[in-house]
């Protein structure tokens, strides 16, 4: 998020037409990341836009519900492991092998 970040960006895409869609980070229990201030998200959405290449930031929506992007397919992908883990020790209870 900072603006060395955004001037590394500009040089990987120097030729390569872009949009660069900017999503704040969604925070949730136990991450050790945290979203940026609003500023300095601005900041680097300005210094992306200065080089030419379009950079909207997108509004959070779903964080106070953890329902956020990528918060609920990471949520569902937890519940099937938890859910075929204890499938895997009902078989094995009852019969011995999975």
């Amino acid at each position: 998020d900072s603006i060395e970040d955004a001037k590394g960006l500009i040089k990987l895409l120097k030729g390569i037409p872009a949009k660069i869609n900017l999503i704040p980070f969604n925070p949730w229990p136990g991450t050790n990341y945290q979203c940026s201030d609003w500023e300095t998200i601005e900041k680097f959405a300005d210094y992306i836009n200065n080089a030419g290449y379009a950079s909207p930031i997108r509004t959070p929506r779903g964080r106070d519900i953890l329902a956020a992007c990528g918060q609920l397919k990471s949520e569902s992908e937890r519940m099937r492991k938890v859910d075929r883990l204890a499938l895997e020790a009902m078989m094995i209870a009852g019969h011995g092998e999975v």
